[in-house]
């Protein structure tokens, strides 16, 4: 029988509340916050000296017992300061689970002289990501917390003064004070435990379970490992330091992983771009070709050479020098001569562009190589250090402010509602949104883009908007991510087909949408031009 496994159970808080019990009478002689969501009281009782460590880390939540005092800041948190103040000397009065859960309570009487007499009571919430340590008063006011919640976030806020409400989670059973009842602890176990684990209930069996976790009753019978243990506290440290750097490795290789993935992914957008680019600058012959034939038959053009195409392009039709015809794009508003030299200007950019291409696809493919590397390295990684190193690579090759550039990106900023945006990764991990329609983009411009966004459209023609997501740092964004966003406006206009098209770019901020205008239409000031090749 498999079953599933809550870190810290009602159960578990239990059988470490029956430990708890041994030092009821005692004296709190220290108080230490090792970390934000980690407190231990040190209690002492007729010369017993013991650790009480409470946890409300969102994993990792828990209380027992632990055998080494943890190392504290120089400077004690403020909710140390408040424990400290209250409870230092204070006798521990009382012990008990509210409502059979995972939540205890913990009461503490000062000496009737201090300044903070009491009684005070140390609450431990122990419900995953909302677990919470509180302080409260005799009156039950928060005094302190080593989490506050404000009234925005919870029906029921966790403030400084507010009168202490339980969760509205708790059930209706009554609070547990005798933490060895076999007949209450039975109905603390799940259903399918109840008869194999506590039918013969006399007493608590703690021990690990490596697959399962540190439980207080012997699972042998249900088919798990089971090693006894002294004591559950026993049981829960062993567990938990083993279990907590295992899962904080887990959750640091995962967040690596996750930078180093998207990154890949960039790299292999902006190399099927290149190589698009690459197959472009092979056509340079061709084009040169074009401008030779047009600079030959331009002046005894055949009455018939020049064709509309249904789309409204026009071409001219000539014989290459091997006899086969050739149907050549051709601007009416251009005579022959200009017509071959925009093919001759074409040819010449894109033999240019050759060079650098190739230099891009090799450097960028040797960097996609690394990341792969450096992933496979990160997948075999067993310890913290071996993931830190993997981590120092990917900042000295500046993997990681790339990722978090594109991280922010979050889908609950760009909520497109159904409206027709399509993204891209852009040069620089920019992701660049264009609208396909007059709806989607005034969408985009009106719901979706920031101030300080750029905003890109065709200069006086139709076209798709675009914007690239700046996260607020427009400076920072390079010449290559403006031309692919601008690129992304020709091939979204009328013009995608022309020769050198001018693309106005404008900060986000500068836009307007005048009441009554058409969908899709804005106006701007400000503006930037680029001129970007149709054909490119």
């Amino acid at each position: 029988m498999k079953l599933k496994r809550i870190p810290f159970d009602a159960l578990t808080l239990a059988a470490v509340c029956g430990e708890v019990e041994a030092f009821a009478g005692g004296k709190v002689q220290g108080i230490r916050q090792p970390s934000d969501d980690t407190v231990v009281l040190e209690l002492y009782r007729q010369g017993r000296v013991g650790q009480l460590l409470f946890s409300c880390h969102a994993d990792f939540y828990r209380v027992h017992f632990v055998t080494k005092r943890p190392s504290v800041p120089n400077q004690p948190p403020v909710f140390c300061t408040a424990l400290r103040s209250r409870l230092m000397q204070s006798a521990l009065v009382g012990i008990r689970m509210v409502a059979c859960d995972r939540v205890l309570e913990l009461e503490f009487e000062g000496h009737p002289e201090s300044e903070f007499p009491g009684p005070f009571r140390l609450i431990a919430e122990l419900m995953g990501k909302h677990s919470n340590l509180i302080l409260v008063d005799e009156k039950r006011k928060i005094v302190s917390a080593a989490k506050w919640v404000g009234a925005g976030k919870s029906s029921r806020p966790i403030l400084p003064n507010r009168t202490y409400e339980r969760p509205p989670v708790l059930g209706d059973q009554g609070d547990l004070t005798t933490f060895d009842d076999p007949a209450f602890l039975g109905q603390l176990i799940q259903t399918p435990m109840r008869s194999k684990v506590t039918e013969e209930f006399e007493k608590w069996a703690p021990g690990v379970s490596y697959g399962f976790g540190a439980y207080p009753v012997n699972l042998s019978a249900l088919g798990y490992e089971f090693t006894p243990r002294e004591s559950i506290s026993v049981a829960l440290e062993q567990y938990f330091d083993i279990s907590v750097p295992q899962q904080r490795l887990e959750a640091q290789k995962r967040s690596l992983q996750v930078d180093l993935e998207r990154v890949l992914l960039a790299r292999e957008v902006a190399l099927e771009d290149l190589r698009q680019s690459l197959e472009a600058g092979g056509k340079a012959p061709t084009w040169q070709m074009y401008g030779d034939l047009l600079l030959a038959y331009g002046y005894s053009l055949p009455p018939n050479a020049l064709q509309k195409e249904p789309g409204g392009r026009f071409v001219v039709v000539l014989p290459n020098w091997e006899g086969e015809e050739v149907r050549i794009v051709f601007d009416p508003e251009l005579d022959a001569k200009e017509n071959a030299q925009r093919y001759f200007d074409k040819a010449k950019k894109a033999k240019s562009r050759l060079g650098t291409v190739r230099d891009q696809i090799e450097r960028l493919t040797l960097d996609k190589e690394a990341l792969q590397g450096t992933l496979y390295k990160l997948e075999q990684a067993k310890s913290e250090a071996e993931v830190e190193s993997v981590a120092n690579f990917a900042e000295s090759r500046k993997w990681r402010s790339l990722a978090a550039r594109q991280s922010t990106v979050l889908k609950e900023d760009r909520p497109y509602e159904g409206h027709r945006i399509r993204e891209f990764l852009a040069p620089g991990g920019y992701t660049v949104l264009v609208g396909e329609n007059a709806e989607a983009n005034d969408y985009l411009l009106l719901r979706v883009s920031r101030p300080n966004d750029y905003w890109l459209h065709v200069r006086g023609n139709t076209s798709a908007h675009v914007v690239i997501l700046t996260q607020g740092k427009p400076e920072k964004v390079q010449k290559e991510t403006l031309e692919f966003a601008a690129i992304m406006a020709v091939r979204n206009s009328p013009m995608k087909h022309s020769g050198y098209v001018p693309v106005d770019a404008v900060l986000r901020k500068y836009v307007r949408k005048m009441k009554g205008a058409p969908k899709g239409t804005a106006f701007y000031t400000h503006e930037k031009t680029l001129h970007v090749d149709g054909d490119r």
